[in-house]
């Protein structure tokens, strides 16, 4: 038998699978990640810019044609539809994961249900004395 945490917690995860059913988040993922020459495109550029971040975080200087490279493949990424409609929908997924978890912390924090202005950014909750 679930507790009664578990349960709210079944029910709040399966709002969140509707969210991103209805918000058609799910298909344009799916959409995506059968669709090969995008995939191949994103995960091409993706492993270009942890290149081009290593090596800058290593010291080494990057030079205008990796640069520009990199730019140029990003641009033909963004000119990909299904490419962009999977970014867009990679961002609404960590929006509601990001509103959740900052829902969550700030109940625990505040020992209440957040008000909107308690979630509100810049805000640290009642007596801070920071004056947000």
């Amino acid at each position: 038998m679930p507790t009664k945490l578990e349960a709210k917690t079944n029910e709040l995860c399966q709002a969140i699978l509707e969210e991103i059913q209805t918000a058609g988040i799910r298909k344009r993922i799916d959409t995506f990640l059968a669709d090969s020459s995008a995939r191949g495109q994103y995960e091409a550029l993706m492993s270009k810019g942890q290149a081009l971040h290593e090596k800058q975080h290593h010291g080494q200087t990057l030079d205008a044609a990796e640069i520009a490279a990199f730019e140029s493949d990003r641009e033909s990424l963004l000119k990909n539809p299904v490419a962009t409609s999977f970014l867009d929908a990679q961002e609404q997924m960590h929006a509601i994961e990001s509103s959740v978890k900052k829902t969550v912390a700030k109940t625990i924090e505040l020992g209440r249900i957040p008000l909107a202005e308690d979630l509100a950014e810049g805000s640290c909750g009642e007596g801070c004395g920071c004056n947000h």
